[in-house]
């Protein structure tokens, strides 16, 4: 059996533009003072990291990991989450979706996937530079305003969405397998994947390919109403990140699931920090534990109430105190008897 590694802290949440927020130095100096041994780099904040640097400079990238090593923590991830949800974008998202893009390519849907792509090909060569063995991002959506069957879903219209969504991430999870990373999806409801069944059904339309991975976030399906716990006995070869966050759900005779576009503090489903919420945090990191997950535990702050600075200091004792060192023999092996073939059929009467 292994053992996890954690805690760990996603920085793009806490990334500013004051110290010590604002460098990589700074903030992964400040995130092992809280006892945090591995950090999440958001790989579009040029104040932390610089992508396209990093693609192509190995002394970059040993710099990187450098200044990380000398604050005392390792990198678990690059994250591309705001880079990958542009290489697949519906128009009716495109005037909200450009601000995750440079300039340049605004208004320009094309130009603008062609840039995410190009950040996806360039995290993949990164990541390999950095050693790093999974990568975390967002798919994108193009059947995501139908999420709803009403009006009714025209027939194979969510089946062409998956294929192209597939033709468009096949060439980048290559991209990935060639430099030995894993590719780690965030199940996300804003994603054509936001639960287990469409995730099945863009891994069936990527050919089952080996770098598709989950990245899971417990957060996402209680607010959903999934069994979580469960999602973790189906799909745990599949899962090689795992992002620690909290949440939720209080439906009441106004609000259910959809929340009437209230804001996040009013919603009936809303994030929260660790050990705020409803999540069932002994029972996933025992379920993940079972499976050998020996990635990463890795604290993904929101919520709507607390102050960051407060729930990254509770985090990681909280992440510390649930990962579980596996134990290498069973509880009862005092109470082991010699045995061989002959002595367990006669048990049984064999003999």
């Amino acid at each position: 059996m292994k053992t996890m590694k954690g805690p760990g802290i996603f920085l793009a949440q806490f990334a500013g533009d004051k110290a010590p927020f604002n460098s990589l130095s700074s903030i992964t100096q400040w995130a092992a003072s809280l006892g945090y041994r591995g950090v999440q780099i958001p790989s579009w904040d040029k104040r932390l990291f610089d992508l396209d640097l990093a693609a192509d400079s190995y002394d970059y990238c040993d710099e990187v990991m450098g200044i990380c090593n000398d604050s005392g923590v390792a990198i678990t991830d690059l994250s591309t989450h705001l880079q990958g949800q542009l290489v697949a974008v519906h128009p009716a998202y495109d005037k909200p979706f450009d601000g995750f893009a440079p300039e340049r390519v605004h208004d320009n849907p094309h130009e603008r996937q062609r840039w995410a792509v190009d950040q996806m090909m360039k995290a993949a060569r990164a990541s390999q530079r950095l050693r790093l063995a999974s990568h975390v991002t967002f798919p994108g959506a193009l059947a995501w305003p139908y999420v709803y069957p009403w009006p009714q879903r025209p027939a194979g219209l969510v089946e062409e969405a998956f294929e192209e969504l597939a033709r468009r991430w096949r060439p980048i999870l290559d991209a990935f397998d060639a430099a030995g990373v894993d590719v780690c999806y965030e199940i996300h409801p804003g994603e054509d994947i936001f639960d287990g069944a469409t995730f099945e059904l863009f891994l069936e339309k990527v050919g089952n390919h080996r770098r598709c991975m989950i990245n899971y976030d417990p957060s996402h399906f209680l607010l959903q109403c999934m069994d979580y716990l469960g999602f973790i006995d189906l799909y745990h070869e599949r899962i090689g990140a795992f992002h620690v966050k909290d949440a939720e759900f209080n439906p009441s005779p106004r609000q259910g699931v959809y929340s009437g576009y209230a804001p996040w503090v009013e919603r009936a489903g809303r994030f929260r920090s660790l050990g705020d919420g409803q999540v069932d945090f002994s029972g996933i990191f025992s379920k993940l534990a079972a499976y050998d997950y020996d990635s990463w535990a890795v604290l993904e702050w929101e919520c709507a109430l607390k102050h960051p600075e407060v729930g990254a200091r509770e985090g990681a004792p909280f992440i510390a105190s649930h990962i579980i060192p596996v134990t290498d023999h069973a509880f009862d092996d005092f109470a082991a008897g010699a045995t061989d073939k002959q002595s367990n059929r006669k048990m049984m009467g064999l003999l």
